[in-house]
């Protein structure tokens, strides 16, 4: 399945984020993040935790590879790829595997680094940015659980 959205301004990208929460608030999610520098990955992170009720600081994951958020309705796990190279990435495929299962949601940007070796059951996400303010938000699903997120996204 997939969908496209248009979001035309901050508050637009906002909302969706918003309808995005309340999609994976019960099931949690494993999405894949593609997008330019710029684009809007950490921001609709950003987002998406704000509506999950996250009270830590939410902030990109470039220098530290993870952030943990606990304390919201569901714990969220931001992975970015963008630092690490082939051998670096081999080494945590295990780990991102555990992080798809369950009741979380993990992000993981740059997930185009990840040789396809990302789990079954997924949401790619990718953010194009358009201009300044304005950008296209596609999602395709992978898998069953992920079908049903985006279906529900749509109901939103």
């Amino acid at each position: 399945m997939s969908l496209k959205f248009m979001c035309n301004n901050i508050a637009e990208t906002e909302s969706l984020a918003s309808k995005f929460a309340s999609a994976v608030c019960e099931t949690g999610a494993f999405v894949c993040m593609i997008g330019d520098v710029g684009a809007g990955k950490t921001a609709f992170t950003k987002f998406v935790c704000k509506y999950l009720n996250v009270t830590e600081k939410v902030t990109s994951p470039s220098f530290v590879i993870l952030n943990e958020y606990k304390s919201g309705i569901i714990p969220v796990y931001h992975f970015d790829l963008y630092r690490l190279e082939n051998e670096g990435i081999k080494t945590i495929i295990n780990e991102l595997e555990e992080y798809s299962e369950g009741k979380i949601l993990t992000f993981v940007e740059w997930a185009q680094f990840s040789q396809n070796s990302l789990p079954f059951d997924r949401i790619e996400l990718n953010i194009n940015y358009i201009d300044e303010n304005k950008r296209e938000f596609s999602f395709s699903s992978y898998g069953t659980k992920s079908d049903e997120i985006l279906k529900r996204l749509e109901k939103c």
